[in-house]
């Protein structure tokens, strides 16, 4: 299998993608939080993400129309000058390809298109690697009241118990 990300096919899902993408959350993370962890992972990218959401979201297949990485994202209705990446995922055959910095750079692009000069995400402050990754793609960590082993985190952001991480980065 190659992994030449000049071979692939980045377009707009539609809603038919949505197997695909619930595939992906449930294998490519190679049983993080066991069947549990998957079934969060499938709750967070609703159907109404690839039926409402689609002019900045990206999926990406291989020459065999295979699902090899997927971005939700969207422009904020509240804040004029922002855009937010609510969920990205590749395939672990493909991590460390540049796929996942292709997308980004697109969707950085649409939303500079659209007048948007920041972009917000975040991750759990227990995934070091997503900490790393955001990073070197220019974002920066925001304060936050707690401290995992250097990485601030926001408590209760999610919940009772669900301390994030906080990313922005300017366009």
């Amino acid at each position: 299998m190659t992994t030449d990300i000049s071979q692939l096919t980045f377009r707009l899902p539609t809603e038919d993608d949505f197997p695909r993408v619930q595939y992906g959350l449930t294998h490519w993370w190679g049983g993080l939080g066991g069947d549990a962890g998957a079934q969060q992972r499938r709750l967070l990218v609703p159907r109404l993400f690839l039926q409402h959401f689609c002019l900045t979201s990206q999926v990406v297949e291989d020459g065999e129309g295979r699902l090899v990485a997927f971005l939700v994202g969207f422009l904020s209705q509240d804040r004029a000058d922002e855009a937010y990446i609510h969920f990205v995922g590749v395939d672990p055959e493909w991590q460390g390809s540049g796929v996942g910095r292709a997308m980004y750079e697109r969707f950085f692009a649409a939303v500079r298109t659209a007048g948007r000069t920041r972009v917000r995400c975040l991750t759990g402050p227990a995934n070091r690697a997503s900490v790393a990754y955001h990073r070197r793609l220019g974002f920066r960590v925001e304060p936050g009241a707690l401290d995992f082993d250097g990485i601030p985190a926001t408590p209760d952001y999610d919940g009772e118990g669900l301390p994030r991480v906080l990313f922005v980065k300017e366009l």
